[in-house]
């Protein structure tokens, strides 16, 4: 075909009735130029534009299988919900909802009275106050609390988690001032001490969440930490970043975080916790209600589904027991390895594959120094791409020339369409 035999766009999308057809058509037939320039031969132009329209129609945010043994995984939406927790999501999202109105009352209420009970609950808290992700959380505190003043950070705690979010520049966007005491390695107590004048508003702790410095390293217990804020009448924010409600590994939990003293303790919905973004903020009702009348609350504010899956998630955690149970995240981090063993041996029979014994991560920025063992079927490499590119999507390890298909972020009901998936791509 030459660039004179190509059709023009009306021609091409004249039979169709589809009304995305024409821009549809004028795609097709610019690559069809580009094709037929470099010496191809474009192609069937009409089966073209019926692909093109298919791609327009298809959502573009597709589920996808996480074989990837990383539990809390950032790429792929971090924290799957829990069943409960989905069925809060249909229920709100299918018709109206008593989102801001009091219904005992019958006037105007407030989206935070939903979940602020539990949260104080679970966490000992006076009170609490929910945005839409953590980082929303700290910037509101540091913007309500140290806007033109001064705020105390170890320099060994101003990280950067992924995307290039980095604790200085939300405290430059928030208008509080930092000052940076200790060293990156060793900070005191006696540190921020030194460092408090007129002009400081608080103190900030930033959980070292997502590394670790070992060796020749101190931090201060966040119970001296509190005595300094303390003798100064200044609050201490603690940042805990992924955050957990329950006891996991070394990971601080809110409750144990405001035992200690901190006045304001903020922390993820959707990673340890397991339920859907969201910044989570429980402490002192005094600071609280500052935060909750500061102009970027509303900015900041979360939306009703995930307050409606936040919601379901939390009513699980008043059973611990259950929680573990049907959260996905705690399930899989406390799942015993025989039963990881189990699935990979299945899913192998059913592809063909091997059983490969592994290491899965916690992800999301939490726990980077723990290990859970696990343990994989291993396929050939040569299937990652088309894998990728099934519906649902199946993403897996690359390692030493294998695919390695981790079972322990794969749930039981998961290998069936896992073990198709792998067939079709063969």
């Amino acid at each position: 075909m030459e660039l004179r035999d190509l059709p023009s766009v009306d021609e091409l999308a004249r039979d169709s009735d589809d009304p995305l057809a024409v821009d549809a058509a004028r795609v097709v037939i610019a690559r069809a130029r580009e094709t037929i320039r470099r010496g191809g031969d474009p192609g069937d132009l009409a089966a073209l534009l019926a692909d093109e329209l298919s791609a327009a129609r298809r959502p573009a945010l597709r589920r996808v299988l996480n074989a990837t043994g990383v539990i809390v995984h950032t790429n792929l939406g971090r924290a799957p919900l829990a069943e409960v927790a989905l069925e809060r999501v249909i229920e709100v999202a299918r018709g109206y909802s008593n989102l801001e109105y009091d219904l005992a009352e019958g006037q105007r209420g407030s989206r935070q009275d939903h979940v602020e009970a539990i949260l104080r609950r679970l966490t000992s808290a006076q009170a609490a106050i929910v945005v839409n992700n953590n980082a929303s959380a700290l910037l509101l505190a540091l913007a309500a609390l140290a806007e033109g003043r001064d705020v105390i950070v170890s320099r060994g705690e101003l990280i950067e988690i992924g995307d290039g979010f980095r604790i200085p520049d939300v405290l430059a966007r928030s208008g509080a001032r930092l000052v940076e005491v200790g060293t990156t390695n060793r900070t005191r107590a006696s540190d921020y001490a030194r460092a408090i004048d007129e002009r400081t508003a608080l103190l900030l702790r930033v959980h070292q969440s997502n590394f670790r410095v070992v060796g020749f390293a101190e931090v201060p217990w966040l119970e001296d930490l509190a005595a300094v804020a303390r003798g100064s009448s200044l609050p201490l924010l603690d940042d805990l970043g992924s955050g957990a409600l329950l006891d996991l590994s070394d990971e601080p939990t809110a409750r144990a975080s405001l035992v200690a003293g901190a006045d304001l303790v903020c922390f993820s919905g959707d990673k340890l916790l397991g339920g859907p973004q969201a910044g989570i903020i429980v402490g002192s009702a005094e600071l609280i209600e500052r935060l909750r009348r500061h102009p970027l609350h509303r900015a900041l504010r979360i939306d009703k589904l995930s307050l409606a899956a936040l919601e379901g998630t939390l009513l699980l955690y008043l059973d611990p027991e259950r929680a573990v149970a049907e959260v996905p995240v705690l399930r899989m981090l406390r799942e015993p390895i025989d039963a990881v063993r189990a699935r990979a041996e299945r899913l192998a029979a059913a592809v063909g594959g091997e059983v490969e014994e592994t290491v899965a991560r916690v992800g999301g920025g939490a726990l980077p120094l723990h290990e859970l063992p696990s343990f994989a079927c291993a396929v050939e490499e040569s299937l990652a791409a088309s894998l990728r590119e099934r519906e649902p999507a199946v993403v897996g390890i690359v390692r030493d020339g294998r695919l390695l298909l981790d079972c322990r972020t794969l749930a039981d009901a998961e290998l069936d369409e896992v073990a198709a998936a792998v067939a079709a791509c063969r």
